[in-house]
């Protein structure tokens, strides 16, 4: 028998913006598939009509693309086992959930919400939690408690109803986890979870296992929140009769806030200042925005090199990965069990590490648009040449900006601190002179000024660290920048001699 072709399945809900947890969690099943040389799948998962939110579909596609996480099969795409929304293959779910009625691994229910919630009051009242189960389904109103004649009658009368797995009581239901290890549920803690809905459409539970099935996927790869859920799939599995081609299941830790406790939340990033989600995300209702990776300048392969590493580690001390790289090292052994902490820091941190390593020409021409929407006139050769100035003291391309200004305007105030600082009385007129000595150089390069104006401050006999911070301050505007002669030879002799003879005429002691 060949061994089983690996498949696996990124299959969110369109409900809103896809969070980083369930980024990763697409991009440890896309590693894992290609390390195996297998297939990636994208499903939605949309049977919660009462949730669905227009546009997070298209958004979900777009955050994938921008991320690098190639579909191999998905709503877009297409494949052999169309289609992949779950909305479309809703009549398929009926028939399943019909088998399980007739092998008596399902029932239905007809409780009311009124009902229901007279139980949960009635167990409350006497100190219990309400549970549909095999101790309590016989007291409530389901074609297990109920005569047949009655329950046909109800159905017939079209009765809101759903369908119910009839979970066994009191069996140890025991699985592999591909991370965890051995993992055992006693059903008596667990409910008859619904499996099919009065709308016409089933559950996650029996969607999600029916469409696994069918697409042959080979590993779930999700996160431990759908740990509990196990015991019911495993149980679904075996209700069907396809046990031997169950996939394995995996389910990674949770990315947790930065401080360590808790699952990661947006309010956990609108607080401390960082996204959680991969691209921006306007609230439909409210109209109100939530910052994307995308936006705020990260680039995809940091982002994604950064998500890698939290929760998987490869076993040595390399740090930046490639998307290759990754997928070549990627193994679910050497995924933790525990949580993973969320550091803002380290992210940003990636981001400089792919930022350095890139050419003054891509950051220059990253940076044009910029200086265009700031109002200023550049060549693409002045953008090449500021963003390798500073690109060192920088992790986004918009911080090239803030550590460059000076060198597309001239200062229009200057650093009250510095002033006080290193304006003395005689600087004025030491500023004059260093004005009319840059007019008289023939040659305009940063080697060029630096030598004959060393030797001119000497013979002058002046301080040379109090002539380069006040010349310091003529151009920039206080005690910041990259090498003082580079920023002549950008900003030009001209403009040079007139930033010195503005802040002659200017600055005030």
């Amino acid at each position: 028998m060949s061994e089983r072709k690996v498949r696996v399945r990124f299959a969110p809900s369109p409900t809103g913006p896809l969070h980083i947890g369930g980024v990763r969690t697409a991009l440890f099943n896309y590693l894992f598939a290609k390390k195996h040389g297998g297939d990636f799948l994208l499903r939605i998962e949309d049977t919660d009509q009462a949730r669905y939110v227009p546009g997070a579909e298209a958004y979900i596609q777009e955050a994938l693309e921008w991320c690098g996480i190639t579909i191999d099969e998905g709503p877009k795409q297409g494949g052999a086992f169309a289609p992949y929304r779950q909305s479309e293959r809703k009549e398929l779910y009926r028939q399943y959930a019909e088998q399980l009625l007739v092998s008596g691994d399902a029932y239905y229910a007809f409780d009311t919400p009124e009902e229901l919630d007279q139980a949960r009051t009635s167990a409350e009242s006497k100190g219990e939690t309400f549970t549909y189960n095999a101790l309590s389904r016989g007291q409530m109103k389901n074609s297990i408690s109920l005569p047949e004649e009655q329950s046909n009658a109800l159905l017939l009368s079209s009765t809101h109803y759903v369908i119910r797995f009839r979970m066994p009581d009191n069996l140890d239901v025991t699985e592999v986890d591909l991370i965890r290890g051995r993992v055992t549920f006693n059903t008596s803690l667990l409910d008859d979870k619904v499996l099919f809905k009065s709308d016409g459409m089933p559950t996650y539970h029996l969607a999600n296992v029916v469409d696994d099935h069918l697409m042959e996927i080979s590993h779930v790869i999700r996160g431990e929140e759908w740990l509990p859920s196990m015991p019911l799939h495993v149980l679904l599995y075996r209700a069907f009769g396809w046990e031997d081609t169950m996939p394995r299941f995996t389910h990674l830790p949770l990315i947790l806030k930065p401080e360590g406790k808790g699952k990661l939340s947006k309010r956990d990033g609108d607080k401390l200042g960082f996204p959680v989600f991969p691209l921006l995300w306007k609230d439909k209702v409210t109209g109100e925005p939530s910052r994307g990776y995308r936006e705020d300048g990260y680039f995809p392969d940091a982002f994604i090199n950064m998500l890698a590493l939290l929760g998987w580690n490869p076993g040595t001390e390399q740090e930046i990965f490639s998307m290759e790289e990754l997928c070549q090292a990627f193994t679910l052994e050497r995924v933790g069990k525990s949580g993973a902490r969320f550091d803002p820091e380290k992210t940003k941190w990636f981001n400089h590490q792919y930022f350095i390593k890139k050419s003054d020409q891509e950051l220059g021409e990253l940076l044009l648009p910029l200086l265009h929407i700031k109002g200023v006139t550049a060549d693409l050769d002045m953008a090449v040449k500021v963003s390798g100035m500073v690109k060192e003291r920088c992790n986004f391309v918009s911080e090239i900006w803030d550590q460059s200004h000076f060198l597309f305007r001239a200062p229009d105030a200057y650093d009250e601190k510095i002033v006080s600082k290193r304006w003395k009385d005689d600087v004025p007129a030491i500023m004059s002179e260093i004005s009319h000595f840059f007019e008289t150089l023939k040659v305009w390069h940063a080697p060029e000024i630096k030598e004959p104006f060393s030797a001119f401050v000497t013979a002058k006999g002046w301080n040379f660290g109090t002539v380069m911070n006040s010349l310091r301050l003529c151009l920039v505007g206080g005690s910041f920048g990259p090498d003082i002669f580079e920023i002549c030879e950008i900003i030009g002799q001209s403009e040079t001699v007139l930033r010195i003879r503005k802040a002659v005429d200017t600055i005030k002691i």
